[in-house]
Order: structure tokens, then C-alpha cells, then sequence
């Protein structure tokens, strides 16, 4: 079945939009939490170190795992949406 290009266009879409959201949960995760706001953060703890050294050192690696799982999930989602999955 030949794609329209109208079809491909919110394919790409779709998966832009799902790039941007997944990439700033990442920043804030990564660069708010584990930077601009590890003072506050600081004052509660897990497992004994301060919440936002946990983010900095352990958490955003954590983050970023799980939002490669998402993006999987998300993607292989829409490509059977679109029906541009692999068989």
C-alpha cells in the first residue's frame, strides 16, 4: 500500500512530538534536578544521600533508561499505527 504523503506527515509528527516531551523529561530530570535545583531537592534523602546528589549520580541515569523503554514502547506504537513496523 503506497504511503500519502499526508499520512507520513503526521507519522512524523507524532513521533517529533514524542522526541520533544521524552527529551524534556530528560532535561529537567537531568539538568533542573540534578543542578538548578539540587539545593531544595537536598533536604530530603534516599537511601541516606541527599535527593539531589541522588539525582545527579544515580537518578537522571535512571531517568534516561527508562525513557529509552518509553520511546520503544511509544514508537513501536505508532509505527503499527501507520503500518511502518517491521514484520
Amino acid at each position: 500500500m503506497p504511503e500519502t504523503p499526508n499520512k507520513m506527515s503526521v507519522y512524523w509528527k507524532k513521533n517529533l512530538r514524542t522526541l520533544l516531551i521524552l527529551l524534556s523529561v530528560w532535561f529537567v530530570v537531568s539538568f533542573g534536578f540534578g543542578i538548578i535545583l539540587v539545593e531544595p531537592l537536598n533536604q530530603y534523602h534516599v537511601g541516606g544521600y541527599p535527593l539531589g546528589f541522588w539525582f545527579a549520580q544515580q537518578g537522571a541515569i535512571y531517568s534516561f533508561i527508562l525513557l529509552i523503554f518509553i520511546y520503544v514502547i511509544r514508537m513501536n506504537r505508532l509505527d503499527r499505527e501507520f503500518d511502518v513496523h517491521e514484520d
